[in-house]
């Protein structure tokens, strides 16, 4: 049996050869800007597309259309436009899109957020063409019926308003935007069971709204894993019928900046608790209203660890970490123009009144200066690694880009945005802090109302 002194001798004399013999061509970490995240962007027929040619025999393709329900000109036109997404064509039925899907072996997908409707497909490379032309063919030719609206469509946002009547955490960020917001970012991100959709969703209606959604100006494509020089010939090829502008008769699609209200709401429900405690945020960077220190401010309040076995360095994982029965996040929801700061706790209601008293006091403590140095530069780093993680993200990426060739002609630049991170200081964050303490709140807080505080009790201004 070998002495283990042994092996640490040859575990030293390894360790002196590999470092006096490192060649000085040895590969280094890559940098963000070396990581292969910019796209090429380009624009043909009136319609922007980017490609990011990452090697793979794999492609994920999207179109992204600013037809979001901040966008949409009545209850649940956003979520019928997804819904009839694939549905049949004047040149294809719904189950042949299907059946031809599956033979390829492809994944087909379509989602909205709060100001983007995403289309799109996952393939093989060599697909490109058909499913491109399929993208196409879905905004352009798609027959908007009236028995897969009644039958397919209405019947499945009957199922998901349902859904949300149980989702606690869907009613509170709900409720937290409309709070915040009003109209625009403030309308849900889907139809709430209270609102008559029947009245609104109309196929005729619906079909105007699409070619509005739809209109050049309107969209954009954006593929991961496909040559520019491919992309820009079948795009040129398949779009010649989208509409250069909106239908005339039909309202334009509203593009007012969004305000920021702030107050509160509450909502009783047995089914759990929830509070969000938000502030005005930072907005998206190709939008103009980007805030670096929000970024890095809300990595340092944070309450949810990444890493196993540790309650996370943040600020409110420490002040919490009594609170076991109450789940605490704190992220940033970008927009366009405008973003939201939200600080979510989740769990027992005795447990969340507590966590949302150390919220108030550590925004407190950090507006004062009452932090340590080393906190801010842990959180400096992990705000950029989750603006870069996101970029490198294929879906995260589509719809960013897709989104800022729509709004401004040119991609997020993940770069910058880094860069920017980077340059926050101290002051910046304590400013940061202490602006939000100084304003308006939103607070929104559903589940046992009995127990869970007002905002007035922890100290906040509505």
């Amino acid at each position: 049996m070998v002495p283990r002194a042994s092996f640490a001798r040859a575990a030293r004399r390894t360790l002196r050869f590999q470092c006096s013999h490192t060649p000085n061509n040895r590969r280094t970490l890559a940098s963000a800007k070396s990581a292969g995240y910019s796209y090429e962007t380009g624009e043909v027929n009136g319609i922007k597309f980017a490609s990011r040619d990452i090697p793979g025999p794999t492609t994920q393709l999207a179109l992204v259309a600013r037809a979001g329900t901040r966008f949409q000109l009545f209850p649940g036109f956003a979520e019928g436009l997804e819904k009839f997404a694939f549905k049949s064509t004047h040149k294809r039925s719904s189950l042949r899109i299907t059946r031809e899907a599956e033979l390829l072996g492809a994944e087909l997908f379509a989602y909205h957020s709060r100001e983007n409707l995403v289309i799109g497909a996952k393939f093989l490379r060599e697909d490109l063409p058909y499913f491109t032309e399929l993208l196409g063919e879905v905004i352009s030719k798609t027959r908007f019926t009236r028995h897969e609206l009644h039958e397919e469509v209405i019947r499945v946002i009957k199922l998901n308003q349902k859904s949300i009547l149980a989702n606690t955490d869907q009613m509170a960020l709900n409720s937290a935007h409309s709070v915040a917001f009003h109209r625009g970012l403030g309308t849900a991100l889907h139809p709430t069971s209270s609102v008559p959709i029947t009245q609104y969703l109309h196929e005729q209606e619906l079909a105007t709204f699409s070619q509005a959604a739809y209109a050049k100006p309107n969209f954009a494509i954006v593929a991961n894993g496909a040559s520019h020089d491919e992309l820009e010939r079948w795009v040129g090829e398949f779009y010649s019928d989208s509409p250069a502008t909106p239908p005339r008769d039909f309202p334009a699609i509203e593009t007012k900046p969004s305000k920021y209200y702030g107050g509160e709401e509450r909502i009783a429900h047995d089914g759990g608790n929830n509070m969000i405690i938000a502030f005005p945020g930072s907005g998206a960077y190709t939008g103009g209203h980007y805030k670096p220190e929000i970024a890095v401010l809300s990595s340092l309040l944070g309450g949810q660890s990444y890493i196993k076995w540790s309650p996370g360095f943040s600020l409110l994982a420490r002040a919490c970490k009594a609170q076991t029965q109450a789940h605490v996040s704190t992220r940033n929801l970008s927009y366009s123009d405008a973003g939201l700061l939200t600080i979510s706790m989740e769990g027992k209601a005795s447990h969340i009144r507590e966590a949302s008293q150390a919220v108030v006091e550590i925004l407190k403590a950090i507006s004062g200066g009452d932090i340590e140095k080393d906190d801010i530069q842990k959180a400096i780093a992990k705000a950029k690694f989750r603006t870069l993680e996101a970029g490198q993200n294929i879906g995260t990426g589509l719809e960013l880009t897709g989104a800022g060739l729509v709004q401004s002609g040119k991609p997020s630049n993940l770069d910058g945005i880094a860069e920017a991170i980077e340059g926050v200081t101290e002051d910046a964050v304590k400013k940061a802090a202490k602006s939000l303490l100084e304003g308006k709140a939103t607070v929104s807080t559903v589940g046992d109302l009995f127990v869970l505080p007002f905002a007035e009790e922890i100290g906040l201004h509505v």
